[in-house]
């Protein structure tokens, strides 16, 4: 491959220098944010043989190269032909700012929430397991808390040991003190 051929290719299909407002790229893909989405040439990076694919993700457009040639094509774009250079977290802080305000407003929600979502699975969890142990009529006439009240592994959830069990998959015990 000739990186310096195909960096000139990309750039051009895109619409030029000036209209990749900022670059980056990972270890298979150019990652550029377009400042005018109706000036790429998807015809032109469909038809180069040296580029494996492309798609919009994230408010920015991907380019595949491929392993081992992605950051000489990267180096020679932002040498010979002017594209400005950031890192992957700058390109994304960067392509945040195009989005309209749904899109805006869906990652801020999405932002709170993925922090919390391994507390929801664990609650969930153990509510689940307590409604097993606690279900009259699922594996006889009485609930298995009421046929084993002496075995301690199945009293500690439907007694003391949910809240326990939940203190520890919330985290640091702290949370939840007596």
């Amino acid at each position: 491959m000739d990186h310096a051929k195909v960096a000139g290719e990309v750039v051009e299909a895109v619409g030029g220098a000036s209209n990749i407002s900022a670059a980056a790229h990972c270890a298979t893909r150019l990652r550029l944010v377009i400042a005018d989405e109706s000036k790429i040439n998807q015809q032109a990076l469909d038809d180069n043989e040296d580029l494996k694919g492309t798609f919009a993700a994230g408010g920015m457009f991907q380019i595949i190269v491929g392993p081992g040639d992605v950051d000489q094509v990267y180096a020679n774009m932002v040498a010979n032909h002017g594209v400005r250079e950031v890192s992957k977290d700058e390109a994304k802080e960067e392509a945040e700012k195009g989005g309209n305000l749904f899109s805006r407003f869906i990652k801020m929600i999405a932002d709170i929430f993925v922090p919390i979502l391994p507390a929801l699975v664990a609650g969930g969890l153990m509510m689940a397991i307590n409604n097993v142990m606690t279900a009259e009529g699922l594996f006889g006439a009485k609930s298995l808390t009421q046929m084993y009240p002496g075995h301690r592994g199945l009293r500690g959830p439907h007694q003391h040991g949910f809240l326990r069990g939940l203190r520890l998959a919330a985290g640091p015990r702290r949370l939840l003190r007596r």
